[in-house]
């Protein structure tokens, strides 16, 4: 399950990016090309996916409590 977190946190993040490209006009090619919403919605989901990776990473250390 730890692995599976890491590997969606680093799906969020690449998703991430690439929304905010496409968002700032940088990757052209599709209909969220220079639309500012994705320019927002993308670093949102950076930002919660490497959240997650860190979290999934600190999670069920050995020797950690609490």
């Amino acid at each position: 399950m730890k692995s599976g977190l890491i590997v969606f946190g680093a799906v969020l993040v690449l998703m991430g990016g690439v929304f905010t490209f496409q968002g700032l006009g940088y990757l052209a090619g599709s209909a969220m090309t220079g639309v500012t919403l994705w320019a927002i919605i993308g670093p949102i989901l950076a930002v919660v996916g490497i959240v997650l990776i860190v979290w999934a990473v600190r999670t069920g250390r050995p020797g950690k409590t609490g």
